[in-house]
């Protein structure tokens, strides 16, 4: 299934998207949002519980939910406020090396304020005396069940309720040149549009075999496959949990492919005006204007 949110900041309706693609049904008389307790529920549902999820897109096809008409209305971020954005740095091996680095040994984690998630075509704020702001196409992780000291990377199954395409929009002098974690450089307001849809595992077969890309004002900066993850989706959830309790809700960005502007020998970083397009093999496509902070 995919989900949605659909709504003005802060009033965002709770929506699924039909099998044909284009019918949106209104979820409002099933879950308040897609928070962590309507996550737990689907996974509930895929696990023999939660009867009345485990039968939403068969009603939906009976026409058993209402429609939702959503033309000219905003899309939000798959899921309401996350608890926290938790990230994974240097995950791809053509990144690491355009960038000169060498392949981590161990994940590299970083966190984004949870605020920074917006809506997949929301507008992105350069910030003030910003010269080096950067796009980063990337699978993310919503979790669904609360994850702490997970036995196996197997056992990451158990928690994942879905993916979704994100930006892990970076100011790359915050980030790197200005000391102190990189924390500074990915939590500036607007640096994770997240979506358009939440969609269940079972829809993804396979996150080892997705493509990626961006382009900017039309020209395509990255072009990768999640194949090139160094560390996979399953050992990244894993790892997680042996440092910190992954909650429903939380968001995992996992790493770009190569193609950043940083890593380009012109340094095409991002500027007012400039329109950045990122999308992901099964997770859709985001949009999203820059404007200045």
């Amino acid at each position: 299934m995919r989900f949605l949110r659909v709504g003005p900041p802060g009033a965002e309706r709770p929506a699924l998207l039909g099998s044909d693609g284009t019918t949106v049904y209104d979820l409002s008389g099933v879950t308040s949002d897609i928070d962590g307790r309507f996550l737990g529920r689907l996974l509930d549902a895929r696990d023999g519980g939660d009867a009345e999820l485990a039968g939403l897109a068969a009603l939906a096809e009976r026409g058993g939910l209402p429609r939702f008409e959503t033309a000219g209305q905003r899309i939000g971020a798959p899921v309401a406020r996350p608890p926290k954005v938790v990230c994974v740095g240097l995950n791809y091996r053509d990144h690491a090396a355009e960038t000169g680095a060498e392949l981590p040994a161990e994940p590299v984690l970083f966190m984004k304020a949870s605020g920074t998630v917006v809506g997949p075509d929301d507008e992105v704020l350069i910030p003030r005396n910003s010269e080096k702001t950067d796009y980063e196409v990337e699978l993310a992780i919503v979790v669904g069940r609360t994850a702490r000291y997970l036995d196996t990377p197997e056992d990451a199954d158990s928690v994942i309720a879905g993916y979704a395409l994100s930006n892990d929009v970076s100011e790359r002098e915050f980030q790197i040149e200005r000391g102190g974690t990189w924390d500074k450089g990915k939590s500036c307001e607007t640096f994770n549009p997240l979506g358009p849809w939440l969609v269940t595992p079972d829809e993804i077969p396979d996150p080892q075999r997705l493509g990626l890309r961006t382009l900017v004002n039309g020209e395509v900066r990255q072009q990768g496959s999640t194949a090139d993850m160094i560390f996979t989706v399953r050992h990244i959830v894993w790892y997680i949990s042996q440092f910190m309790v992954l909650e429903p809700g939380d968001v995992i960005n996992t790493g770009t492919p190569a193609g950043v502007a940083m890593g380009r020998p012109d340094k095409p970083y991002l500027r007012p005006g400039d329109t950045m397009e990122l999308s992901i093999d099964g997770l859709g496509t985001m949009r999203q204007p820059l404007g200045k902070a």
